[in-house]
């Protein structure tokens, strides 16, 4: 794979590496703060668009068709090169999120968050294989640190920008602030970067892995969808991404150049990584998306005051990733995980007994113990992936992993918003309808409505949903690393 890429690529004429850099850096802001800056918009964007019952899809649409295309744009960067690729996943995504700011129902913003997702999809995993083609080796790990603080960025600003934009203007801006940047990037690319490619006519793509991948994915995530409301649909669609997924893990094991290498999982340990990692991020799009809406609709805080409990819980995660290091290096992995997920299972279990009068500040302690748990144990995760394969699997790992942190918000997203739908449906009574609920689920809404103290007490049953299965995804994690057979330092 390396003489492939360094065929491929060779070194591009005429590069401006810093234009690059700028819009590499700008490409990974903006796919990043997608989902952090939206979770704080959910709750005006559910109010006024009526979409409490769709309200899982404005987050699940976006990571589906990311997680499904990312494959497929690695193997076609191959092909037809870097720039050509990334470029088509910047103008995707920017015409996706121009789309979604002028969506005039929920519907619609579904599909619009799909076609932002296609194009995220190509900027993501580019980011980085276009820095390893422009940079030396001994350069490329400061120029990848460089990068990777755009995440931080977006993660410490994104519900900050997203809590303005809502308070100040309104939610469509919060996908119209997305387009200005997008344009950036499209020029600099334009301009700034030029590449020699050669077109691989050899080039083999698991088209058929692609297929029983995306069968299995989006048969969950409806099978998921409807659970609440159509259960004998959710059903058949259940044992359509169960037959995907099989047909998937035979796939795999006979193609010669597989999307999901089935060797790597031959290890335990680097098995137990990925599904942590799986679960965890699907524990953080939980409190992510959330946290806000429980302090908006029941507590009446501001979209800016509820970002920021989002953001404490990210500014905990940057400090905490820098523990990582002399953490492995003192103690085995899984006594690491098994510490932190128990402290973060405390906290969610304080959740599920909350009543209106839980102090604000706790949710800040809990998204904080949150923040620094998933930094040490997902940083971790990502170390040992890596670490625990043979060298020329090493990228294979890590886009695995990958793949299993965008599936795991991808699901649970999904989960979580049929938990939360069927326990208020569950509990409606005394002439109280669905739409009365979506009617007071922001905190900007202004309508007064009748029964509002037994509203809020049906919200407060379904978020009480919500987190009783965090607790429960928290528990298995635990047990998974429990079962690990490694008892040393790795090292």
């Amino acid at each position: 794979m390396e003489n492939k890429t360094a065929d491929l690529t060779q070194q591009p004429v005429h590069n401006k590496r810093w234009l690059i850099m700028v819009a590499v850096f700008i490409a990974t802001f903006m796919t990043s703060v997608e989902v952090t800056i939206v979770t704080t918009a959910l709750p005006a964007i559910i109010s006024e668009l009526h979409g409490l019952a769709f309200q899982s899809w404005i987050m699940s649409a976006y990571l589906l068709t990311t997680a499904v295309t990312t494959p497929i744009y690695g193997k076609l960067a191959d092909s037809m090169g870097r720039r050509n690729v990334f470029l088509w996943g910047v103008i995707v995504f920017t015409g996706g999120s121009f789309l979604s700011g002028l969506s005039p129902s929920i519907l619609i913003l579904v599909v619009a968050r799909g076609i932002q997702g296609i194009g995220a999809g190509a900027v993501m995993p580019l980011t980085f294989t276009i820095i390893a083609d422009n940079f030396s080796f001994k350069q490329r790990a400061n120029v990848l640190a460089f990068n990777n603080t755009a995440w931080g960025l977006s993660a410490l600003v994104g519900p900050l920008i997203g809590g303005f934009l809502v308070d100040r203007l309104s939610w469509h801006w919060v996908f119209f602030v997305n387009v200005p940047l997008g344009i950036l990037v499209i020029a600099l690319v334009l301009f700034g970067y030029h590449e020699r490619k050669a077109f691989n006519s050899r080039l083999t793509i698991d088209w058929l892995g692609i297929v029983w991948l995306a069968i299995g994915l989006v048969g969950l995530l409806l099978a998921i969808q409807l659970l609440d409301t159509q259960p004998l649909y959710a059903a058949v669609l259940l044992v359509i991404a169960v037959f995907g997924v099989w047909q998937l893990v035979v796939q795999e094991h006979r193609f010669s150049d597989p999307l999901l290498s089935p060797a790597m999982f031959r290890s335990p340990t680097f098995s137990i990584q990925i599904v942590t990692a799986t679960i965890l991020s699907g524990v953080l799009i939980g409190y992510q998306v959330y946290f806000p809406i429980w302090l908006q609709s029941l507590y009446h805080v501001s979209a800016t005051t509820a970002g920021l409990v989002v953001t404490s819980s990210s500014i905990m995660w940057l400090i905490a990733s820098f523990f990582v290091g002399p953490l492995i290096a003192k103690f085995v992995p899984k006594r690491i995980a098994i510490s932190l997920i128990g402290i973060m299972l405390v906290g969610y279990f304080c959740l599920i007994f909350a009543g209106r009068s839980f102090p604000v500040w706790a949710f800040y302690v809990i998204a904080m113990l949150n923040g620094t748990g998933m930094g040490i144990v997902i940083s971790m995760n990502t170390v040992l992936s890596q670490h625990l394969v043979a060298p020329n699997m090493v990228g294979s790992a890590t886009s695995i992993l990958t793949l299993g942190r965008s599936l795991g918000q991808t699901v649970m997203a999904g989960l979580y918003g049929a938990i939360l739908n069927l326990v208020i449906r569950l509990n409606l009574h005394d002439g109280i309808h669905f739409s009365q609920v979506n009617g007071v689920i922001s905190s900007s809404q202004q309508t007064v409505v009748v029964h509002h103290l037994m509203i809020d007490q049906i919200i407060l049953h379904g978020l009480h949903g919500v987190f009783i299965s965090v607790v429960i995804i928290l528990i298995l994690v635990i047990v998974i690393n429990w079962l690990d057979p490694n008892r040393k330092i790795i090292q």
